[in-house]
């Protein structure tokens, strides 16, 4: 198991002020906007460098809510394994496709994502 960087940060946000992160993130401190092919709806997203820093709209968000750290993983089922063996609660509940994903808590209650690629080989 290895844990290669940081994938990215997630950030909630009223919805509606999708043009104010858009200008702020894109315009003023120059982030290239990444439309991916999933089109989700109120989800931004933004490079910074091999990095993004994501945003999800929340109805009613809160200082701190949808935020969370998501690493870039290899060897998540070891991992995985050792995180239950320590009693580490682990939610799977959110499948992403093309990859092998899971949630977790650290002490402190920050919310982790640990995410691993899953290559398809060509058939």
């Amino acid at each position: 198991m290895a844990i290669h960087s940081i994938d990215h940060v997630q950030f909630g946000f009223a919805k509606g002020r999708e043009a104010e992160l858009r200008h702020f993130y894109g315009d003023l401190l120059g982030l290239s906007e990444v439309v991916d092919g999933e089109g989700r709806p109120g989800t931004l997203r933004f490079e910074a460098g091999a990095q993004r820093i994501d945003f999800v709209a929340l109805p009613r968000p809160l200082p701190g809510e949808g935020v969370h750290l998501a690493l870039s993983v290899e060897g998540l089922p070891s991992l995985r394994q050792r995180l239950q063996r320590a009693g580490v609660a682990i939610d799977e509940q959110r499948p992403l496709p093309g990859h092998r994903r899971l949630y977790v808590q650290d002490p402190a209650g920050h919310r982790i994502e640990l995410l691993e690629p899953v290559w398809q080989e060509a058939a």
